[in-house]
């Protein structure tokens, strides 16, 4: 299960925010706008012809493949991320690998750890010329000698959206493709094709991802999750004197989370409002204990202008113990001794969430039964629902991305005047 806990409650003027918010996410539910929603019910339909496929395949069924990597970035890469992490340490799966950014670096050592004899690509991206990974496609197509119209053809799909120049591409090299909704965006899309295919083939269990994220957004829209439009409420309204929201995750495999959560937030509510204004909340991702012992600082004594969200794992399943051991000159860290480091790291948090409160910042807070498929669902369509609250609060157009657009196009104006 999820565990929130809040002190996020709306006074009397913001009823009409919640409720007028509300009541736009229903219109854009209904008028079949916004295709985010549908997902966790769709995708599962999905499953079937991916098995289908995946039956007709041999490259596959006689389990030649170990690794797969995926060429995607931002909303094509970082939801996948987030739900590998959370479930690697638990699941016997294929070997994922991310291609992701146009660090040489980076790149070269993944290319590495690849053989062209065991390894599916998968090239993700709704567009089909984002330019990153249309790039490290060319990268990987000639490092591997990837003869696409033979066999090799057969080791890689393609996930964009229908008739885009991506698509067109895979149909000429009748290559597998699988497309994404045209009324889903890239940072919505994790529960999409962009997420279901590779995490399916990598070997998890997706069903159970999907069937929690049905279940919240039938809770939501059943008005049987309100602390949610509380939430959004809080950020909308307090957006002036509170305007960086810190999501302070208390577990290493959390860190890809906050880094998708840093591009939801970031991308769909940075924007110029219908009103002219320029509105948003900063997002900030940061990871406990490590970072009490940087960031925690400027959160307490700093500008009074963050609130924070807590995420931690109550069962990590892990019992790895603090050994008894008395170190001479340093027995004043011995009060821990005996203790699980999963209890420790829950303290920690606990300790930190209560010196914010006495400091009179805003704070919230997420707690994960243990890690599980369900859970992950639910988390994915809780920050989705939120993220889409909070844009419909601030008059925004929580789905598009005009100030990313631009630096697309002074990138290509560039190397065409460099030519």
């Amino acid at each position: 299960m999820l565990h929130f806990d809040h002190e996020f409650y709306s006074d009397q003027d913001t009823v009409a925010l919640m409720e007028d918010a509300l009541a736009s996410l229903e219109q854009e539910k209904e008028s079949g706008r916004i295709g985010y929603y549908f997902l966790p019910g769709s995708s599962m339909d999905l499953l079937d012809e991916i098995d289908s496929w995946h039956q007709k395949e041999s490259l596959l069924m006689d389990q030649e493949i170990e690794n797969i990597a995926l060429i995607g970035i931002g909303g094509s890469s970082l939801g996948i991320k987030a739900i590998h992490s959370l479930l690697d340490h638990k699941t016997r799966h294929k070997k994922l690998h991310f291609f992701e950014n146009s660090d040489p670096l980076n790149i070269t050592k993944t290319l590495s750890q690849l053989e062209k004899k065991n390894t599916l690509f998968i090239v993700v991206s709704k567009s089909g010329s984002t330019i990153e990974t249309i790039s490290i496609f060319k990268t990987v197509i000639a490092h591997f000698d990837l003869k696409l119209e033979s066999k090799d053809g057969s080791r890689v799909l393609v996930i964009t959206d229908a008739g885009s120049v991506l698509s067109r591409f895979a149909d000429s090299y009748h290559l597998k493709q699988f497309n994404i909704p045209a009324n889903v965006g890239g940072r919505f899309s994790v529960l999409s094709t962009v997420g279901v295919v590779p995490l399916y083939l990598a070997g998890y269990d997706v069903k159970s991802i999907l069937q929690g994220a049905d279940e919240f957004v039938k809770n939501f829209f059943g008005r049987k999750e309100e602390h949610l439009l509380h939430k959004a409420a809080y950020y909308a309204s307090h957006a002036q004197s509170k305007p960086i929201n810190v999501m302070f995750s208390y577990a290493n495999e959390l860190e890809n989370l906050t880094k998708w959560y840093v591009q939801l937030w970031g991308e769909s509510l940075g924007k110029v409002n219908v009103e002219g204004e320029h509105v948003g909340l900063t997002p900030i991702g940061l990871i406990g204990a490590v970072d009490q012992h940087s960031f925690l600082q400027l959160i307490i004594e700093g500008p009074p202008n963050k609130s924070v969200t807590f995420i931690n794992i109550n069962d990590f399943e892990n019992d790895l113990l603090i050994p008894d051991i008395s170190l001479p000159h340093i027995e004043k860290t011995d009060f821990v001794n005996g203790t699980t480091f999963g209890a420790l790291i829950n303290a920690q948090c606990l300790a930190t969430k209560k010196s914010l409160q006495q400091n009179s910042i805003p704070v919230d807070s997420i707690t994960f039964d243990r890690i599980h498929e369900r859970n992950i669902g639910k988390i994915i369509i809780y920050y989705e629902l939120l993220t889409s609250l909070v844009g419909a609060m601030l008059h925004v157009n929580t789905y598009d991305q005009p100030g990313v657009e631009q630096g697309k196009k002074l990138l290509y104006e560039y190397f065409q005047g460099v030519r």
